[in-house]
């Protein structure tokens, strides 16, 4: 079961601040006219008092100005590693209403390469993170595991390979301003995750699977840069702009270095 702490937060906001309230308009003018039988002061209101401010700040920080979290999956390999915990920048498209995710200050948009966190639009309780390299209106096509964007062939260059990974190949990636890299198998398929309907699908000559959408208005494409094992719009579509969270921008631990596994040079990085 997926727990959307956002609305927890903001339950548990409501129920301290509303107590404080509560004595400090009704409960304590009875305590000092001695109407209450209680000399003390109500566990409950002690309670609400020593928690409210700090469930507050908390809940104003991680729902305007920046929230961590969890990397779960290889699908933003080699960028994210499985156990990164990352800072996400939450006014970088707009601040939003917590829970709601209405959008109520700024017209900030992601630009192609941002690695943006989103509400999973299958279910929105879950947290997903992708390079968004779709912008509303794009006309896509990815042939021969490449990438064209509006007729033109996104730029990359190979890296090294890693010889223990000798079907894995990684690239730097030009896509907007943000230079990354992402990596694929050098094996003519895609992973085994069925790809969303909405696409136009063919196969090549050499066997590789090519792909051509049009991103509608008011949506974006996100894909991971893990790019033969990644869960994202090839398969469950376009990613709705009302979906967005806010744009990763820092790895500020990771779980290895915590368990004393190494990786702990990551902490700080920033994420391109």
């Amino acid at each position: 079961m997926n727990i959307d702490f956002a609305a927890v937060l903001v339950v548990l906001t409501v129920l301290t601040g509303g107590i404080w309230l509560l004595d400090t308009l009704v409960l304590a003018p009875r305590r000092a006219r001695g109407l209450s039988a209680a000399e003390k002061l109500p566990w409950y209101v002690d309670l609400s008092k020593s928690f409210f401010p700090v469930i507050l700040v908390v809940l104003v920080l991680r729902s305007f100005v920046v929230e961590p979290f969890r990397i779960p999956s290889e699908s933003m390999v080699p960028t994210l590693l499985t156990g990164d915990f990352i800072l996400v920048n939450k006014f970088s498209y707009g601040l939003r209403l917590p829970v709601l995710n209405t959008k109520i200050l700024g017209n900030g948009e992601p630009t192609r390469g941002d690695v943006a966190v989103f509400r999973f639009p299958r279910d929105p309780t879950v947290a997903y993170i992708k390079r968004i390299v779709g912008l509303p209106g794009d006309s896509l096509e990815y042939r021969g595991k490449r990438l064209w964007i509006n007729g033109q062939l996104v730029p990359q260059t190979p890296e090294p390979k890693d010889p223990s990974e000798p079907n894995v190949q990684q690239f730097s990636e030009q896509l907007g301003e943000s230079t990354h890299r992402i990596q694929v198998l050098t094996e003519n398929h895609w992973g085994s995750i069925g790809f969303w309907p909405g696409l136009q699908i063919y196969r090549e000559l050499d066997g590789t699977i090519g792909w051509k959408y049009q991103v509608p208005a008011g949506h974006y494409f996100a894909m991971g840069d893990n790019r033969d094992n990644s869960s994202d719009s090839r398969v469950w579509g376009p990613l709705p702009e009302e979906n967005l969270i806010g744009k990763a921008f820092l790895i500020w631990m990771n779980g290895d270095c915590v368990t004393l596994k190494g990786r702990c040079g990551r902490i700080g990085s920033k994420i391109e």
